[in-house]
């Protein structure tokens, strides 16, 4: 049996625009702890092997301290590392990859065609490939067959499962053909857990630290137990922040403030929030700019957002004769077919706050 840790899509230096440049600082410099994170993992767990599946860098352009992070890393991991590069990260001539020198337990997958490497003393085989290019629309599956041979046989490969597009799409069919005993696999940031596809068990590890609203939720690298028809293999965090999309019902609550204290999960001092304020608006409006000035100091980061719905009450006004009686008359007519339409709300505050010299609660 092998124990393997089954990382990918780490996406070093991303730019994080959605933070403060200070921000996204210091999140690039936590990135690369990670790195550290995973080599700590892998002498704890005793991992026979690393397979990691691409994109671990963002881009092409990358700081010299994480190329220095990265090489150091993965040198202080006490196991084989294999290193299949991937879209974002793909290896050319001029690459980081190409001009870093690796530690010799280090291999890096540098072909489009997949190439096998032979561990005698763990009785395995390991395979992998490389991008060679930003995108590339062929199967590296196609064909492939690994040989019944005794050995364990596992693979490292940047793909896209079903998929019709430019990213190395491989199919399930492909998959079962494979005669894998494991396929690591990355390009999709959601873990999928472990899945059979006829003898062959296949995972997305999904990205081991969230980066923006699209990646929320609990993250981190697989640690697979590998064994001749059977795996096992559980999600394990590195321990970096994560992100979470909440909503808040505002026409529920009597303090707008504690209820985010309530709906907060996580650790707010670490992770970063979206909340999204749902339901009737309250007497008044948010004040998102107080709420944020009061909340801001005691959460690492934070968004929020107002999409309450106009009181029915309020509507009631149009048979006021004022200037916003008229207004809300002419509102009215043209959200007769949908009164509720989130449009019509939005501007019904904003047209409202215009009309009476009120604070803007619209976001």
């Amino acid at each position: 049996m092998l124990t393997i840790i089954h990382g990918a899509d780490f996406h070093l230096d991303s730019p994080f625009s959605g933070l403060t440049p200070q921000r996204a600082v210091q999140r690039r410099r936590e990135q690369r702890q990670t790195l550290d994170a995973l080599a700590e993992l892998a002498a704890e767990r005793r991992a026979d092997l690393v397979l990691l599946s691409g994109d671990l860098l963002d881009g092409q352009i990358t700081y010299r301290e994480t190329a220095q992070a990265l090489a150091q890393a993965l040198g202080r991991i006490p196991c084989p590392v294999f290193l299949a590069p991937g879209n974002h990260d793909y290896y050319h001539s001029q690459s980081l990859y190409a001009g870093l020198d690796w530690p010799e337990h280090v291999h890096l997958f540098t072909t489009g065609a997949i190439q096998a490497v032979t561990l005698e003393q763990l009785n395995c085989t390991v395979y992998g490939r490389a991008f060679c290019q930003a995108r590339e629309d062929a199967s590296p599956l196609a064909g492939f067959t690994a040989p019944r041979d005794g050995r364990i046989h596992v693979m490292a490969l940047h793909a896209q499962v079903d998929g019709r597009g430019e990213y190395a799409p491989i199919t399930r069919e492909e998959i079962a053909a494979s005669g894998l005993d494991y396929l690591a696999l990355g390009h999709v940031h959601q873990c999928s857990g472990l899945i059979r596809e006829g003898e062959v068990t296949w995972a997305y590890s999904g990205c081991p630290e969230g980066r923006g609203f699209d990646e929320t939720g609990e993250k981190g690298v697989l640690v697979v137990q590998v064994e001749p028809g059977c795996c096992r293999g559980e999600l394990v965090s590195l321990g970096g922040r994560q992100y979470h999309d909440l909503k808040v019902d505002a026409g529920a609550c009597g303090n707008l403030e504690a209820a985010v204290w309530v709906a907060l999960p996580g650790l707010p001092e670490r992770d970063v929030y979206r909340i999204t304020f749902t339901g009737a608006c309250p007497e008044g409006g948010i004040d998102l700019a107080g709420l944020t000035a009061r909340l801001s100091p005691q959460v690492y980061g934070l968004t929020l957002s107002d999409r309450t719905q106009v009181e029915r009450a309020l509507w009631e006004r149009k048979d006021e004769d004022t200037l916003a009686g008229r207004f809300l008359r002419q509102m009215a007519l043209r959200g007769a077919e949908d009164p509720d339409n989130e449009t019509l709300q939005l501007a019904v505050r904003y047209g409202l706050a215009a009309l009476e010299h009120g604070e803007d609660v619209a976001p």
